[in-house]
């Protein structure tokens, strides 16, 4: 299938489309909108854990949206071409916090333990970075597709989508729900009640609902109804007391110091991140209106994640990977437009530069977020369950398999929240019957937290493990339907092609 996309019906843009300025400017705003939570939350808890000053902070987030909008601008030109934002991972956050908690812990002299914490998480992502540039660009994920079909990649999608149902701006005890309520309904409403009333509502569902709900918000915050320590608070004063413009740049933070044993533990994270990373490709794809994902498409995407992390290490943050949180407005809008990601991708860079944008798009409640989320993140669970229609469903294998590795992604990374360490994981396992020498190792206890805490990781390779060990034959398996809606690697031209070939 070439990259001249089989649109359905529902893509109101497809990848190759240019909608007017205007129109991608809002277009683009509401891509970037979907992420801000989570490219907000994690450079707040990696400064949290470092003990970063609070003058600092403002510029560490900034960095994170540079970074972000650079890595989206390098994927959608030269990676994979896919209409994905890139962000901040959080599937790399469990080595990046045992890192911070070894080195605070017994800082070395003559530096802040916090930009000592810092630099050398920063080493440890660009090493651990040319290990994923070299399994993308040297084709090795290409070659594992074969043994990727259905019965794998739906329940990896859809782990993605259940991700985050316990996130704190979900699921906090000290929730404001009718402000998530609020939220959603508004999401739910534009795009799925009125989207036949008017185009309008159809493209700009996710940006009219956080609109709404934010006004709302802001003027009970000033008419005094949300205490200042209250969920769905918002402090206009803290727009304008923000710094005009954050100077950022390369080792701005320092050169980067690498320990080994750090890069070990890191290189867990990344793998999570590349088992991520395909399931988000086959999603947007799929979104996109387009046959999944060749070896070709798949390698240059993560190659160029790879590149970005050396290129975020290098800047100062905790990495960078695709994000999720965009598919699911592709679901909801219908806009797979990759001019549009572009343009979104440009105003996150404003953003991370300019002071006063950065701080108004961080008095988004946790609350409006969560709704976010629930929207988003549902439509992309739905896409991952849309993928067993390929797959024999009568077949009790396939009915194992996903049962089992459903179950899979959401218990154990539920145990490891329940240990709570890597630290207690590697003291558990010393202790274990005859092989506890063996799994307490440093680098066997980190492996298997990282991985582990990763839900679409866990029920990625239980599910690799057992479709490709249990008989069963490729129509059964949707193999054979899937080859038919794959694209060739021949549809796809890399970026040596485009402009040197």
């Amino acid at each position: 299938m070439a990259e001249s996309e089989d649109e359905n019906a529902f893509v109101e843009y497809g990848i190759n489309d240019k909608p007017p300025l205007g129109k991608s400017l809002l277009l683009g705003a509401q891509h970037y909108l979907t992420m801000v939570g989570a490219n907000i939350a994690v450079p707040l808890i990696l400064a949290g854990a470092m003990g970063m000053p609070d003058a600092v902070i403002p510029r560490f987030v900034g960095t994170f949206f540079v970074v972000s909008g650079i890595a989206t601008l390098a994927q959608t030109t030269f990676g994979n071409r896919y209409p994905i934002v890139q962000g901040a991972p959080f599937s790399m956050l469990a080595p990046a916090l045992a890192v911070i908690g070894v080195v605070t812990a017994n800082p070395p002299e003559g530096i802040v333990a916090w930009r000592a914490a810092l630099l050398q998480l920063q080493g440890a992502i660009i090493v651990a970075a040319l290990a994923e540039v070299a399994i993308g660009y040297l084709g090795l994920v290409g070659r594992l597709r074969r043994y990727l079909s259905p019965v794998v990649i739906a329940p990896v999608i859809a782990l993605i989508g259940l991700s985050l149902f316990n996130s704190p701006d979900i699921a906090t005890a000290d929730q404001n729900w009718w402000l998530l309520g609020l939220t959603l309904v508004a999401i739910v409403w534009f795009s799925q009640y009125l989207g036949d009333a008017h185009t309008i509502f159809r493209l700009f569902p996710v940006l009219l609902g956080i609109v709404v709900a934010w006004a709302i918000a802001a003027a009970l915050s000033a008419l005094g109804v949300f205490a200042p320590d209250a969920p769905g608070y918002i402090d206009l004063a803290s727009v304008a007391a923000a710094d005009p413009v954050y100077p950022i740049y390369p080792l701005q933070w320092g050169v980067p110091t690498v320990t080994p044993a750090f890069v070990i533990g890191m290189l867990a994270g990344v793998a999570a991140s590349i088992v991520e990373s395909i399931g988000d490709y086959h999603a947007v794809a799929r979104l996109s209106g387009m046959g999944a994902p060749s070896s070709e498409r798949m390698s240059h995407g993560i190659g160029m994640e790879g590149l970005m992390n050396v290129f975020s290490g290098l800047m100062g943050t905790g990495g960078s990977t695709s994000y999720s949180e965009n598919i699911g407005a592709i679901g909801l809008t219908g806009v797979a437009s990759r001019y549009v990601v572009q343009i979104g991708a440009a105003l996150m860079i404003l953003v991370g530069f300019v002071g006063y944008f950065g701080q108004l798009v961080a008095t988004i409640p946790g609350p409006i977020i969560g709704g976010l989320y629930v929207a988003m993140f549902g439509q992309i669970i739905g896409v991952g369950v849309s993928n067993l229609k390929y797959v024999d469903l009568d077949s009790s294998r396939n009915i194992f398999i996903i049962g089992i590795s459903l179950f899979s992604g959401l218990a154990v990374p539920e145990y490891m929240r329940s240990v709570g360490s890597a630290n207690a994981l590697q003291q558990g396992l010393a202790e274990s019957f005859l092989v506890g020498p063996l799994l307490g190792a440093d680098v066997v206890a980190n492996t298997v937290y990282v991985i582990g805490t990763t839900g679409m990781a866990v029920g990625g390779l239980v599910a690799l493990v057992l479709d490709n060990t249990i008989d069963g034959t490729a129509t059964e398996r949707g193999l054979a339907a899937w080859e038919d809606a794959t694209e060739s690697d021949a549809d796809f031209d890399s970026a040596y092609e485009r402009f040197f070939g």
